[in-house]
């Protein structure tokens, strides 16, 4: 299977509007970064995405995706939901709903919010077609088992997911024991690292690397960062097998 990157960005992005830090200003793409959302090709050509961030449609374009065929949610905040409108192109392409996984808080707001979007398949794909599937346990997509990781962001209770070797888990503010548990044995971890000093619903790098020696994946990729984090200095200060992720990064994973 293939992980990719769309984004590895907070949810202002970076270049952040305004700001000349050396960051936004630089001219390593690997600074470049839209919000926070990454594409997973299954062994049959499926492509899940987790999230669906305000960027969507540049992501897709540059990523060359022509196809979406479910969407797992790890929250609903703006960075991570508010490219939904954008899933109505691949509806479109496919003729077929789309399935969206999350819990059944998430999938709520979702339908409070993006109503107009859920509904079945017709004559018509003016609106995106979308169907809510509560995630309650592991459970099969694809021929894959996706776990649901368990996670704490601030004072809400979001999800993490699990694909084979690999795990994902952005906007993390704590890792309860139970799910440190479920991320044994992996090949890959992405990880949220939103900056240098700490914040109240995101751990930070000190936190980030202190839980990537806890779980001990093959290698760790932080994402989820915000401009203050410039690619090169942060690269300076990791250990091995602790890397910078950035927009585009492909990881093949079992």
């Amino acid at each position: 299977m293939q992980l990719t990157m769309l984004g590895v960005g907070s949810s202002a992005g970076t270049p952040v509007v305004g700001c000349q830090c050396a960051t936004c200003c630089s001219s390593d793409t690997r600074n470049k970064r839209t919000r926070c959302s990454s594409a997973i090709t299954f062994p049959d050509g499926e492509v899940v995405l987790i999230d669906t961030g305000p960027d969507l449609r540049f992501q897709a374009l540059r990523e060359g995706l022509n196809r979406v065929d479910a969407v797992l949610y790890t929250h609903t905040h703006a960075d991570h939901l508010h490219g939904i409108d954008d899933l109505r192109a691949f509806c479109q392409i496919q003729r077929q709903q789309i399935p969206l996984y999350g819990k059944a808080d998430a999938l709520a707001h979702i339908a409070d919010k993006f109503g107009y979007t859920i509904r079945e398949p017709s004559d018509f794909w003016d609106l995106p077609v979308l169907g809510l599937n509560e995630i309650k346990a592991p459970f099969e997509l694809f021929g894959k088992t996706v776990t649901p990781i368990p996670v704490k962001h601030g004072h809400s209770d979001i999800l993490g997911f699990r694909i084979g070797n690999l795990a994902y888990l952005t906007d993390v503010s704590e890792i309860p024991e139970a799910s440190l548990a479920l991320l044994q044995g992996l090949d890959f971890l992405l990880l949220d690292c939103l900056r240098y000093k700490p914040h109240y619903t995101h751990i930070n790098l000190e936190q980030s690397l202190e839980y990537a020696a806890r779980i001990a994946a093959g290698n760790t990729y932080l994402i989820h960062m915000t401009h203050e984090m410039e690619y090169a200095a942060v690269t300076s200060l990791l250990p091995p097998k602790v890397h910078v992720g950035y927009d585009g990064l492909q990881l093949h994973f079992e």
